[in-house]
């Protein structure tokens, strides 16, 4: 586990230290959920990973799994945010090439059925990329796409790696950025947009999303008194890694006022509606604290 969660102007990561943590994290969170009754999603892979990395609260957790509906929140809420994501790229006909910005330990590339001839593109950190290849690899999984990989600093200008694997901005795409944008400042959120934007064809679709927002993640406290073993959830610092929502645009209105038309703007307890579950009461008030917002866009010609 990470020794410090702060964070500097040009930090970097790999899977158990500051950001690229929380990646391990929403995985042993993947692993809980597709073990649970009825799953909205099965990541078979998210279990390697952790075992791979040999983080001892994880370990623990997937080796002996809470039951409460308050403990569970979490695995619960990010198999909701899966189901979406994995629906988006299922949804977007005719699109054979996909990028998924900040990858982190995402393995849609390998479970996903894509259509003939499409190309996954993975954009992140080089050192979490090659935990990630390394692990699928040691288990002999293969990608169901073509899969390439874009050591890049989102930060940074990433168009330049991202066209030299191959990506052409004179086609559509289909671009997932999922849970990222609480961990980026207002600047970088504008500049990440910029970017995809200036690298998006007529017609390339994208969808955005991410349960946590920010420094509401410290509020997570106030309702563990309301729901007991709610905050024993996660050992990660979410409030120190991210910024506080209010730091930032707001996405679907910034979106619509540059070159895309907003589908849908949605939140997990209407996900959760819309999969065929009840919200738990401690599912609606922990959305209440974080903000989840899910959004679908296409960009215009």
């Amino acid at each position: 586990m990470a020794a410090s969660w702060a964070r500097s102007e040009h930090d970097d990561w790999d899977i158990v230290s500051s950001v690229g943590y929380t990646a391990l994290v929403v995985a042993g969170w993947r692993a809980l959920h597709a073990a649970s009754p009825e799953p909205l999603v099965t990541d078979d892979y998210a279990r390697l990973f952790i075992a791979a990395a040999a983080d001892r609260y994880l370990t623990g957790l997937l080796a002996n799994p809470a039951s409460s509906d308050n403990a569970t929140v979490f695995p619960r809420l990010y198999g909701v945010q899966t189901r979406f994501f994995d629906d988006f790229f299922g949804s977007a006909a005719g699109v054979r090439q996909a990028v998924i910005v900040a990858a982190g330990l995402d393995s849609r590339a390998y479970r996903l059925d894509w259509p003939a001839h499409t190309t996954v593109f993975e954009v992140d950190q080089p050192k979490v990329l090659e935990f990630k290849a390394g692990v699928l690899a040691q288990h002999g999984a293969a990608p169901r796409c073509q899969r390439r990989a874009v050591a890049a600093d989102l930060r940074d200008d990433w168009s330049a790696p991202l066209t030299a694997a191959g990506f052409d901005p004179r086609q559509p795409a289909a671009w997932s950025v999922e849970g990222l944008l609480p961990y980026l400042t207002g600047p970088a959120q504008d500049a990440l947009f910029g970017r995809i934007g200036e690298l998006s064809a007529p017609g390339s679709r994208l969808a955005v999303g991410a349960l946590g927002s920010g420094s509401d993640w410290g509020r997570l406290a106030a309702l563990n008194e309301r729901y007991p073993g709610l905050t024993s959830a996660s050992e990660v610092d979410f409030s120190a890694l991210t910024y506080p929502r209010d730091a930032r645009a707001e996405p679907a209105a910034w979106l619509a006022e540059h070159g895309w038309t907003v589908e849908q703007v949605t939140t997990s307890p209407q996900l959760q509606t819309r999969y065929g579950r009840t919200p738990l009461d401690v599912d609606v008030q922990v959305d209440r604290v974080l903000h989840s917002e899910y959004i679908t866009a296409v960009r215009r010609g």
